[in-house]
């Protein structure tokens, strides 16, 4: 079987919500609602509203998507 396909964005979270879902601007202008994926839970990655993530968005539902990736921000000094 085939896996769905799916196309990554970024984006900056605008909003949290109490379970664990998030309201995310895509670079697009396209405003979606995402949560967090399993393996960014079980790596205990925190996000916050102001961080840059990118999504994974499917192709058949274009308004939810799940967030794989928190960048980095571009103002830390590591």
């Amino acid at each position: 079987m085939k896996e769905e396909e799916k196309t990554v964005h970024e984006g900056l979270i605008i909003e949290a919500f109490p379970n664990a879902m998030f309201r995310v601007l895509l670079d697009n202008e396209d405003l979606i609602l995402a949560y967090v994926s399993g393996k960014m839970r079980r790596g205990l990655i925190r996000v916050l509203v102001g961080d840059r993530v990118k999504v994974e968005v499917s192709r058949y539902d274009s308004t939810r998507g799940r967030i794989i990736y928190r960048l980095p921000d571009k103002d830390s000094s590591d």
